[in-house]
């Protein structure tokens, strides 16, 4: 299952007048491709600030003091903002709680759903442009290296990288042209369709006016593989032109009516009609510049090209390339077994009690060097260990020495004012102030995050090195060459102003808002909750995102409206196979939509498991608590409010944090953190009560009870 999201030892403090809060408490879970994973806590607990976390939103007192946030080979804990602004909303999106704090009041939506796109097709096909090029250079570079010194060999290299150059250039130029027409047909038919609903809605139009814009655009739709001039289209013309000798009118004649209908069908069909392969036709007519393929049915055309492709390029093509990626492999793998050994001497420093600010950042210039020189650059799928280590082992050090410099000043900040206060109750007088405690940075905490990097490392390495014997280099360079055609095909990718508006009637019609030609220039408020939270969703997916985080999406929402949203967002993951991760603090609303649920409680994970571990075998006492408090249709018993608040987090329990509001607190919980125990391949609870020594206790009643009830609705 491919893994699109890592979290890591996530540590997010923040910094207040009354101390440093600590929120977010070492954390670590995975997101992967299609699933949802839901995590479910009382407001307070973390999981919003974990989730802002992930897409870069966090408040400017908020210290992150450790942890990896990995998505596509980057820590986003890590990357400037300019590199997050390509991944923020773009591949990672965000639905927030409260609708209208995403929304412009005073923008219409339509305008609100088209501005992103349009943003983002030109610095994307600017990013498609620069991909290509760097990757098919090193891909020549290292051919190079595999017959170094033989001047044949290292000629015809650099001719075949040309060659394939020159084709997916010609391909492109031959894609662009089709997308050109694609887009008239497009905007042309998205036209036709308004201009008829405004039509049948008695809006006044101005007929002739449309009718020879409708007259002057279809012959820009004409191409052998969408829009072919036939009697049809020759007699919906000709209605068209009797449409401008009828008297002035505010509405179409009923035969103008059919014929526009019958073109926007045509526009319909053309529109989905399978597009060339353009990769494949881009040789072939490189190398054949008078051939004429326009009559040939595209499937037959496409498996011709290919066929042609393969027998006169792609094949020896494979083979030269599949040698230089397991040259470069090999050459990777080699610098990993060295660098192994070297982790160890690194590890070594990192143990001493005090760091020389000198000789470490020496050793960790050593370091980088050592991992980006193992880096194997060709590999298309990113090492997101190896990528993000230079930034993760400075951010460290970086924390690690402001803290050397810092806790000394801070501590006698803190000593001052607390012995100032002492000094004042001593002589009888009142104290309305409160003192503020050091915030210290944990310099033990820096060490062993310094340490983590490398442990991470080295444990990626020796998986790399496991695996050697699996690689293959054909299948590598195979993924090389379609990585390289997506970024051509996306460097003529285009979106206009018309394509986004069609883009965006399709997204409002796909969330459910009706009549979205007319809902597409009306202003936020015009709209209910439900409806503006539907907007929401459908600006988020402009951008056909990765991954999307819903943050409490259906608290502001009344019950019925909430079930839709939650159908909503469950049949959009599935249709476009998104990652999804769900923020409630109500387990009910998750019941039906999470794969897998991670319990928060006061900034730590305290339960993790699928949605049948959490619902029929859950394990901790807040777990417990939390379905003990949440309603059904069935239960007859009096539901179970959690009693107490949240501890306060400037002061964290040194126990279990949830000890002073558990009934089944055992004395060791007052006392020591729990860790986290294994109850299946899939189930973890950090609670006392799953040690060996540990006395046995039983759920709740009104907990069994549920259960037992969901397991015989199941098993019906």
């Amino acid at each position: 299952m491919e893994k699109k999201l890592e979290v890591k030892d996530l540590i997010i403090s923040f910094r207040t007048s009354g101390g440093k809060v600590q929120a977010v408490r070492n954390i670590s879970f995975d997101l992967y491709k299609g699933e949802t994973l839901a995590i479910v806590g009382e407001s307070g607990s973390g999981k919003s600030v974990t989730n802002r976390a992930v897409i870069g939103i966090l408040a400017g007192n908020a210290i992150v003091e450790g942890g990896e946030i990995v998505y596509d080979g980057q820590d986003l804990l890590k990357i400037p903002e300019e590199e997050f602004h390509k991944i923020r909303g773009d591949k990672i999106a965000m639905i927030f709680q409260d609708p209208m704090s995403s929304l412009n009041p005073i923008m219409k939506v339509g305008t609100q759903l088209t501005e992103a796109m349009l943003l983002k097709s030109s610095s994307g096909r600017r990013n498609a442009r620069n991909n290509f090029n760097t990757k098919l250079q090193l891909l020549n570079k290292f051919m190079d290296m595999v017959d170094e010194g033989d001047k044949v060999e290292i000629e015809k290299n650099k001719q075949e990288c040309e060659t394939f150059d020159k084709f997916c250039i010609n391909s492109t130029k031959l894609e662009s042209a089709y997308n050109e027409i694609y887009r008239a047909v497009i905007e042309l038919q998205l036209d036709v369709e308004n201009q008829l609903f405004l039509n049948s809605k008695k809006q006044p139009i101005e007929v002739k006016k449309v009718v020879k814009d409708v007259i002057k655009r279809i012959p820009e739709t004409y191409h052998p593989d969408i829009v072919v001039e036939d009697e049809k289209l020759r007699s919906i013309v000709a209605v068209l032109n009797e449409e401008l000798k009828l008297p002035k009118s505010k509405a179409f004649s009923e035969a103008c009516v059919k014929a526009l209908e019958e073109l926007s069908e045509i526009l319909e069909a053309a529109s989905k009609r399978t597009k060339p392969n353009y990769f494949t036709l881009g040789f072939y007519m490189m190398k054949n510049p008078t051939a004429n393929v326009d009559d040939m049915p595209i499937e037959e055309l496409t498996e011709m090209t290919r066929k042609y492709l393969d027998e006169e390029f792609m094949f020896g093509f494979i083979d030269d390339g599949a040698k230089a990626m397991a040259f470069s492999h090999n050459k990777s793998i080699e610098a990993k077994k060295a660098l192994l050994v070297k982790t160890e001497e690194f590890l070594e420093y990192f143990r001493n009690e005090k760091l020389d600010k000198k000789q470490t950042y020496a050793l960790a210039g050593e370091m980088i060097k050592l991992v980006n020189d193992a880096i194997d650059h060709l590999q298309v799928a990113k090492n997101s260990v190896e990528h993000t280590f230079a930034s993760s082992i400075k951010d460290a050090l970086s924390k690690y020495f402001a803290g050397v410099v810092k806790n000394p000043k801070e501590q006698a900040r803190y000593d001052r004012q607390k012995a100032r206060h002492d000094a004042l109750i001593a002589k009888g007088k009142t104290v309305d102030w409160k003192v503020v405690p050091a915030a210290l940075v944990d310099l033990d905490l820096a060490r062993k995050n310094i340490r983590g990097i490398i442990h991470n490392l080295r444990a990626s390495y020796r998986r790399d090195i496991e695996n050697d014997a699996n690689y293959n280099g054909r299948e590598q360079v195979i993924a090389l060459i379609e990585y390289l055609k997506e970024q051509a095909s996306a460097v003529v990718y285009k979106v206009t102003k018309k394509m986004a508006k069609a883009k965006a009637l399709k997204l409002l019609e796909e969330v459910g808002i009706p009549e979205p030609a007319i809902r597409y220039n009306q202003y936020p408020f015009e709209f209910s909750g439900g409806m503006r939270q539907r907007i929401v969703i459908a600006i988020a997916l402009a951008a056909n995102p990765d991954i999307l985080i819903c943050d409490e999406p259906t608290t502001a929402l009344d019950v019925t409206i909430q079930s839709q949203i939650l159908e909503l967002i469950n049949r959009i993951k599935a249709e476009r196979n998104l990652s999804v991760i769900f923020i409630t603090h109500d387990l009910g609303v998750v019941a039906n939509m999470a794969d897998r649920i991670a319990v928060m409680y006061a900034g730590k994970i305290v339960e993790y498991g699928t949605a049948d571990d959490i619902f029929y075998d859950p394990r901790h006492p807040y777990t417990w608590a939390l379905l003990s408090s949440m309603p059904d249709l069935d239960t007859t018993e009096k539901l179970e409010a959690i009693p107490g608040t949240p501890p306060n987090m400037i002061f964290p329990p040194k126990g279990d944090a949830f000890a002073a509001r558990n009934k089944y607190a055992l004395e060791i919980d007052f006392e020591q953190e729990p860790p986290m125990f294994q109850i299946s391949d899939t189930h973890y609870a950090a609670t006392w009560l799953l040690h060996p020594n540990a006395p046995k206790v039983n759920p709740p009643k009104i907990v069994v009870d549920r259960i037992e009830r969901m397991s015989k609705k199941g098993v019906q």
